[in-house]
């Protein structure tokens, strides 16, 4: 368990199945602030790190589980499930969001628990990771297929504070929507449109996580 408290986030999440889920029950960040120990992040949160660390005492390696083992992917492999299982998701993802949320906002704008100006905020997380994700499709992630992963350090940085934007916007979204927790007697849409937000607010810390603290780790590393 102690061993625990002082590894970062990002290398709990590479090495345990289930991890990540552990993390989400918590509402730690360990995609764009992964670097930060167990200890140091559930201070920050004011949270028991002995009972996170006793949560993960219970889960498998991944090398030992169902789970894919990414960190033992190839970059290739790596770049084909993120641009598969999230890229395309996340473009499929807004468009809907926003629809839904717009519907919320006009039929139930006068009740004091409607996230008001949440349609726009999807709207902007949208274009911005449009603009994100293309950087990678067009730079970064041919580069890293090509081999030059040595000249891909400025795109990386790019990439990562990029990333660090979007766990604002995320926060931001939490403060929308009260983390994402409809209020009693919400209608059908506006739940469907809470599923769907904590849907993609997980895909995109999974998708950030496997970018940060695998693939670009991968890079640094020269694997």
């Amino acid at each position: 368990m102690e061993s625990f408290l002082d590894q970062s986030l990002g290398q709990i999440a590479r090495q345990l199945a289930g991890a990540t889920a552990v993390f989400h029950d918590y509402r730690l960040d360990f995609c764009c602030k992964g670097n930060r120990t167990l200890r140091e992040a559930a201070g920050s949160a004011g949270l028991d790190a002995g009972e996170i660390a006793g949560r993960l005492q219970g889960l498998r390696p991944v090398a030992q589980s169902d789970e894919r083992d990414w960190a033992a992917a190839s970059a290739q492999e790596l770049i084909a499930h993120i641009l598969a299982r999230y890229h395309a998701v996340h473009r499929e993802q807004f468009p809907e969001l926003i629809r839904l949320a717009r519907r919320v906002e006009q039929v139930h704008g006068e009740r004091e628990e409607c996230p008001a100006g949440l349609a726009d905020h999807l709207c902007a997380m949208q274009q911005a990771l449009e603009s994100h994700m293309q950087k990678e499709e067009m730079i970064l992630f041919p580069m890293l297929e090509r081999g030059a992963g040595a000249m891909a350090g400025g795109p990386i940085h790019v990439m990562r504070m990029e990333h660090d934007e979007q766990g604002q916007e995320l926060q931001q979204l939490a403060d929308l929507t009260h983390d994402i927790t409809p209020p009693p007697l919400a209608c059908t849409t506006w739940r469907a449109l809470y599923t769907g937000l904590r849907a993609m607010r997980e895909d995109l810390m999974q998708h950030i996580h496997l970018e940060n603290n695998i693939l670009f780790e991968k890079v640094r590393n020269g694997s």
